[in-house]
């Protein structure tokens, strides 16, 4: 059977996953929802107009809502379908782009409940990573180990647990005479 963590692993990825392919999906294209599409050509022109180095750099709009909605659809699909070491890549560069696009927000002065979703799923990314970076618990293994083989204490043939240092302390009065 698999692990919570593995369980939670998954989950988190797919619905992670697919609520980025439907975000990125609304940037690019208003067959989903047209109205949104247009709250975001909205938003995103006034972010270029607040940060005066993207027109410097030669990028405009149009350019910018549909490189970010390029990159959250790539990286949803990676998260949902791509098993290994890519999936945490893809979280990574959400993780990214919600940070930029917190960023955005907070610069045109945005109130919190237009940028509400991008904390929590912000949140959510790093906890996904947090939890899918974390090393394997071992103490399943030590438990485990076989009469013949070295056991938690390190002595050959002796697997009985150890008492922990609550258990050696005396409990009670202690006698001072």
């Amino acid at each position: 059977m698999a692990s919570p963590r593995t369980i939670t692993v998954v989950a988190l990825s797919v619905a992670l996953g697919l609520f980025f392919v439907f975000m990125g999906t609304i940037k690019l294209t208003p067959r989903l929802n047209k109205d949104a599409y247009s709250e975001m050509k909205r938003a995103y022109k006034s972010y270029v107009r607040a940060l005066p180095l993207l027109k410097k750099m030669g990028i405009n709009s149009i350019l910018l809502r549909k490189s970010i909605g390029a990159l959250e659809v790539a990286c949803g699909i990676v998260m949902t379908l791509v098993p290994g070491r890519p999936k945490d890549v893809a979280n990574f560069v959400l993780l990214l782009l919600v940070l930029v696009v917190l960023f955005f927000h907070q610069l045109v002065g945005d109130p919190l409940k237009r940028y509400a979703h991008a904390l929590v799923f912000g949140i959510l990314l790093t906890c996904r990573l947090l939890i899918a970076r974390k090393p394997e618990d071992r103490s399943s293994e030590k438990k485990s180990s076989a009469p013949g083989n070295v056991g938690s204490d390190g002595n050959a043939g002796n697997t009985e647990e150890q008492p922990s240092l609550y258990e050696k302390a005396p409990q009670g009065k202690m006698k001072l005479s």
